[in-house]
């Protein structure tokens, strides 16, 4: 009876972890493909998970920063999806390659043309941003999950260091330092393959004096042939005279 009653407890305790985490797996994120350096551009993908068994995700809207406004925001097309881009004045217009820009990108909103996402599957969101802010480390976007039973999830809470993470979490995009110089691994490749090929012309020129060492010594052998042949005709031929001289 004790063993029956601690299985028991073990797998209700079990089934009480997999259920308090498994919210924290079915969050709205974004992360980079690759990296988002500050100063940068970068594409990213915004990840939505269905969380619910009977009903499928039909909308998601995405809010960007208005503290740290994106001048450029392209989002990829999505088979089965159609997007709208909603830009809005700034308060402050940015400078973008020499050009002041007064307006941006303050909402990305896809809509599902078909079923949208199952449940028991997740959908990424691609878009290109940029150029990234180099006075912050972070970037949030509140974003709002509709389902196909009118649903509407909000992920807007933004977490906070050193306290629990909250129910309904805002994606939240990390920002990595800026390169000092982009031609640092250019250099580094230059230098790379300058050394490449230093190292293959050695080993050519290498090949090449192997080649010509291995070209001269046939040559001395067939020169040497060639001499002895020519010695065992002359002797071959006073031979024969002297024979016919004694006839």
């Amino acid at each position: 009876m004790k063993a029956s009653r601690i299985v028991a407890a073990g797998a209700a305790a079990g089934i009480t972890v997999l259920a308090l985490s498994a919210p924290a797996f079915a969050h709205v994120t974004v992360q980079p493909e690759g990296t988002a350096a500050k100063g940068g551009y970068a594409v990213v993908d915004f990840k939505v998970p269905n969380e619910r068994d009977d009903a499928s995700t039909t909308k998601l809207e995405v809010n960007f920063p208005t503290d740290h406004p994106l001048a450029s925001v392209m989002p990829e097309p999505v088979p089965g999806w159609d997007v709208k881009v909603t830009k809005s004045t700034l308060d402050k217009p940015l400078e973008m390659h020499g050009k002041k820009i007064s307006e941006a990108v303050t909402k990305v909103t896809w809509t599902a043309d078909g079923e949208g996402i199952k449940a028991g599957f997740f959908q990424k969101f691609p878009v290109s941003i940029g150029t990234l802010p180099e006075n912050t480390d972070q970037l949030v976007f509140k974003a709002l999950q509709t389902y196909s039973n009118k649903e509407v999830v909000r992920w807007i809470e933004v977490p906070q260091k050193g306290q629990e993470e909250p129910d309904n979490p805002a994606p939240v995009l990390e920002l990595s330092a800026a390169s000092e110089d982009g031609h640092h691994d250019s250099a580094a490749g230059d230098d790379s393959d300058a050394k490449s090929a230093e190292k293959a012309s050695a080993e050519t020129a290498a090949s090449d004096s192997a080649s010509s060492d291995g070209t001269d010594t046939t040559a001395r052998v067939l020169g040497i042939v060639g001499i002895v042949v020519g010695a065992a005709g002359v002797a071959y031929g006073v031979l024969a005279g002297h024979r016919r001289t004694t006839a």
